[in-house]
């Protein structure tokens, strides 16, 4: 199991390499400091000096990846690359372009982005799983047909029109929780209730139509045949041979939800005013802080890597087929 985890990580590595490689190309090469200065300070009227004290306040002002004018390991450390994008590897962020504090800003905000995506997670989990073994059970009734439909007609429907309709009606119509906003400890679940019916309902339609795909591709295979042949109820068909066997392709799809977890949300935050990371990226993306979303791409690239390995690891639980090779 260790040596398959280390495997695991050494793969990774590469891959966490490649993503430093082209986020700082992007952001330093194809973007100049010289270019975000500009566009902080504003196209005109902006002095060089004002240009060069904004770069030199933020540490923009060194060379790219190599300092001539250093001596023995300054050559290379003395660089915006070293400084910038290799401390990322070790998480530490640095300080935004307005002078705050990456690594406490996530810290706090990482916890009302949890509170919203855990719930989501497994409250959707178990609404998508249980609707969509309901349909299987009843396939080829009114009831498949007509959940179907209602399947294809919400998943048409925009995410907007599920946050702007639920803050409309429950919030403004039958004043039950507030429309947006947040607060600490036990105060804030008052203002979570909402987004997260809101996230629930909105990914029903997808979330129940790829399930009802996985369960009738398991049930019509010879192992359902035979557990029927040996009198088992239709019930205990389901939910003990097809689920258990359905899990892994379901385990696939939510490796893709995990980094939003930590992440968050960056529609629903921005909408219901949550502190979290996505309205903390939303509002960097605005406010043009290239420090901010360099370090909200990498962490989410770990994360995503993250959540690979333990899809891979939860295979093996699911499926005693799975071999740690």
């Amino acid at each position: 199991m260790s040596a398959y985890i280390l495997r695991r990580l050494l793969y990774a590595l590469p891959i966490l390499i490649g993503v430093n490689l082209l986020t700082f190309v992007l952001f330093f090469v194809v973007n100049s400091p010289e270019d975000m200065a500009r566009m902080q300070l504003g196209e005109r009227r902006v002095t060089q000096e004002a240009i060069d004290t904004w770069k030199a306040e933020r540490g923009y002002d060194l060379p790219l990846l190599y300092n001539a004018q250093a001596r023995g390991l300054g050559v290379v450390t003395q660089t915006i690359f070293a400084q910038k994008s290799l401390k990322l590897f070790v998480f530490q962020f640095g300080s935004s372009d307005s002078g705050r504090d990456i690594g406490y800003d996530i810290s706090q905000r990482m916890w009302p982005s949890l509170a919203i995506a855990v719930p989501v997670l497994l409250v959707g989990l178990a609404i998508n799983i249980s609707y969509s073994l309901l349909i299987v059970f009843f396939r080829g009734t009114y009831i498949d047909t007509g959940s179907v439909v209602l399947l294809v007609a919400m998943m048409s429907i925009s995410g907007l029109f599920y946050i702007i309709g639920g803050q409309f009606l429950i919030g403004k119509l039958l004043h039950l929780v507030p429309i947006s906003g947040y607060d600490t400890g036990l105060n804030a679940l008052k203002f979570l209730i909402l987004p997260v019916i809101v996230s629930v309902i909105s990914g029903i339609g997808s979330g129940t139509r790829l399930y009802r795909t996985f369960f009738l591709e398991e049930i019509y295979r010879d192992y359902v045949r035979t557990a029927r042949a040996k009198g088992l109820r239709e019930r205990t068909v389901l939910f003990r041979h097809v689920l258990g066997n359905a899990l892994i392709p379901i385990l696939t799809g939510v490796v893709a939800v995990l980094p939003l977890l930590f992440m968050g949300s960056l529609i629903t935050e921005s909408f219901f005013g949550i502190p979290g990371l996505g309205s903390y990226t939303i509002d960097a993306i605005n406010n043009q802080d290239f420090a901010i979303v360099r370090a909200m791409v990498f962490l989410g690239s770990v994360l995503y890597i993250i959540g690979l390995l333990l899809t891979d690891l939860s295979y093996t639980l699911v499926d005693p087929r799975v071999r740690l090779a």
